[in-house]
């Protein structure tokens, strides 16, 4: 093992680690979950380089669009996943160290007195945060707020005030947004949000029961390289002090990981953490690989350009265009996986790089060994990974779902952006994690709750619809929108990299504007 590995925990460290060790064994309640970050996760501070910090000029406002992290940076990295300049250097994005997500029902009267003063107090303490951690640089804190179709179903169902949105007596599901290709293409009206469903692959490890379909009201999402500052607005918003507003919610879930590639130089985070939490097969995960699994996902090329992923940006995609309510918000999917690494790598130790070419991207692919980031095979089409798997009886995990998460014509956007045929339509937000299944849990017996490190990933993606994740997602396990079906197992390990996958949660989202993302369409109440 390197000394970088061998020298995790000295002096202080150590003492530390014993009594946080102590800690974990006796289990959490929610006051505990909320003061600790967990121990492996207040270790990154020690161990991250972080990059350079960037702010904007002039403290602009922020953006509407709540899934765009205003912070973000952009590196150039070579093959082998290090920060590098010149030609053969891939664009990768970079995001925040730290990524937190609880997920919570509400505890607010479903009238709409109670329901206005709950949006009011939430906004205010929200905007409170963004001015004491301007999301703006790397050590801010960017907020998400995600809503559930149980908040809608539950609290908004119907509205008592006309606006220039709505009339009044617009019942529930009638003021969300339409996903209008969806429903051309099936005939009958679909939402953009839908309820979760699973999927052919999907398979929880032996013992854990079905994938858990949630039913949270809302999921807050809170991302930054400073963990003391994500901790800070934790506080402040499922506190339950005078100037919090953890009175508002039963909080689920509290969901902790990190991201982070070896890009300036050191052992990437996801290697140092597994190796930590004593994961089988951390030691095999490459040295500066951004993910546990190895290969950098955040590829620019891999993700939505500009606002891309709201709902009204593409024509005819949805009917928030041009004034909807919803109009710069979009849609998330969030679940948890394991991740197997010890078969994953023994792959390794058992057959060649290529095949982890192969089951990452697409069969035949041509890549120098040890390379971490590789361009996605942008040009398949449904009819090349047929042939794939006739060729090599197996397909890739990209490859299967390039034709559906990309533009396969030319697109003009409703803002008058011109891209290229091959643009992504939505934006990964994911990090990898050692909870199992979580840091925290309100129901440990349903989520099969443990204090034993696992490793897995929360997935986070925005897209204009959840029928367009849906079909991706389909897509992954080798089933197209024209009915083909690939002549292979969806667990096979030849099917990309599901057999390695173990989906346990899974739900849907609608992200409002920034504007209304405080107890959205409360104020149309009466």
């Amino acid at each position: 093992m390197p000394n970088d590995d061998k020298n995790l925990f000295v002096g202080e460290q150590r003492q530390e680690l014993n009594r946080r060790e102590f800690f974990v064994e006796t289990g959490r309640t929610l006051s505990m979950a909320l003061a600790s970050a967990g121990i492996f996760y207040e270790l990154i501070d020690h161990l991250a380089q972080k990059p350079k910090q960037v702010a904007f000029a002039d403290g602009p406002s922020l953006p509407q669009e709540q899934y765009i992290v205003p912070s973000t940076q952009i590196v150039n990295v070579s093959s082998s996943g290090l920060s590098a300049s010149g030609p053969g250097t891939t664009p990768v994005v970079v995001h925040p160290l730290h990524n937190h997500i609880i997920t919570a029902k509400l505890s607010v009267p479903a009238n709409a007195k109670a329901l206005q003063e709950a949006q009011h107090h939430l906004e205010f303490v929200l905007e409170g945060l963004e001015q004491q951690f301007p999301p703006t640089t790397f050590t801010g804190v960017d907020i998400l707020v995600a809503w559930g179709l149980p908040y809608f179903q539950h609290y908004i169902p119907s509205l008592g005030k006309s606006s220039s949105f709505f009339q009044a007596g617009t019942r529930y599901p009638n003021y969300l947004p339409i996903d209008l290709a969806t429903s051309k293409k099936e005939g009958h009206t679909v939402y953009a949000v839908q309820e979760a469903r699973t999927f052919p692959s999907d398979q929880p490890p032996a013992g854990f029961g079905p994938v858990r379909l949630e039913q949270n009201d809302l999921a807050v999402i809170l991302r930054s390289d400073s963990l003391d500052n994500i901790m800070a607005a934790t506080n402040a918003i499922f506190g339950t002090g005078s100037n919090q507003t953890g009175s508002l919610f039963t909080v689920t879930s509290i969901r902790r990981g990190s991201t982070g590639g070896g890009f300036y130089g050191q052992q990437s985070i996801p290697r140092k953490v597994a190796l930590a939490a004593k994961i089988p097969g951390a030691e095999a995960i490459p040295l500066h690989a951004q993910v546990f699994l190895g290969f950098t996902t955040t590829l620019q090329a891999n993700m939505a350009p500009g606002n891309i992923p709201s709902l009204e940006t593409i024509p005819d995609q949805t009917d928030q265009w041009p004034n909807g309510y919803f109009k710069q918000g979009t849609t998330m999917h969030l679940s948890h996986l394991f991740e197997d690494l010890e078969t994953w790598y023994a792959r390794q130790n058992t057959s060649t790089f290529a095949d982890h070419v192969q089951a990452m991207f697409r069969p035949g692919l041509s890549v120098a060994p040890g390379t971490l980031t590789v361009n996605p095979p942008t040009e398949l089409n449904v009819s090349n990974v047929v042939e794939d798997v006739q060729k090599y009886d197996a397909y890739g995990h990209s490859g299967s779902m390039q034709t559906i998460v990309r533009q396969t014509t030319p697109t003009t956007t409703n803002y008058g952006q011109v891209y290229p045929a091959g643009i992504a339509v939505s934006a990964r937000g994911d990090f990898n994690t050692v909870d199992n299944p979580f840091h925290y849990s309100s129901d440990p017996t349903s989520d099969h709750f443990s204090t034993k490190p696992a490793a897995g990933m929360h997935f986070i993606i925005f897209q204009p619809t959840i029928g367009n994740f849906n079909r991706t997602r389909l897509a992954m396990d080798g089933h197209y929108p024209d009915g083909t079906v690939l002549k292979l197992s969806p667990r096979s390990p030849h099917a990309g990299i599901n057999s390695v996958l173990f989906t346990t949660h899974r739900q849907n989202y609608l992200v409002p504007p920034r504007r209304h993302r405080s107890f959205p369409l409360a104020e149309l109440l009466a």
